[in-house]
């Protein structure tokens, strides 16, 4: 792969242009990677509206018909449910590692197996999530463990 940049001060925004004889699974990583820095979520805080750079969000969680965003400094509310966020974030990098929990795959340290075949995920900033068997394999498989 060749990368290129052109600084070019009278142009008003920052413009990515892949050129590529085929789309590939490289490509593709390179493109879902680009969308992530350039998408946003919506969520709320104390009655406040954020736009979240996805890039900052480390994990999703569904409490109590409730969904939590948590990035490294805040946890946010979401209005929207667990499987709309699971479909408008899977091709930015999310994956559902159980029925509650959506996560970042760019932001996990480390894995660890843990009994009845789940998986012990500590993300970024320390905090450990289980990844349940059902989705343990699938998870295996996305991160090219299997």
């Amino acid at each position: 792969m060749k990368i290129s940049f052109n600084i070019n001060p009278d142009n008003p925004e920052t413009e990515i242009n892949v050129t590529c004889p085929a789309v590939t699974p490289e490509v593709e990583k390179l493109m879902s990677m680009l969308r992530v820095l350039d998408s946003k979520l919506t969520v709320k805080k104390d009655g406040e509206v954020f736009l979240l750079n996805l890039a900052d969000v480390l994990y999703l969680e569904s409490m109590e018909r409730k969904c939590f965003v948590y990035t490294e400094k805040a946890v946010y509310e979401s209005d929207a449910k667990m499987y709309e966020l699971e479909q408008q974030l899977a091709a930015s990098g999310f994956f559902r590692v159980s029925k509650s929990t959506l996560l970042s795959l760019k932001h996990i340290q480390s894995l660890r197996a843990d009994i009845n075949h789940r998986i012990r995920i500590t993300m970024d900033n320390g905090e450990k999530l289980i990844a349940s068997r059902f989705y343990a394999d699938e998870l295996r498989e996305r991160l090219g463990l299997k």
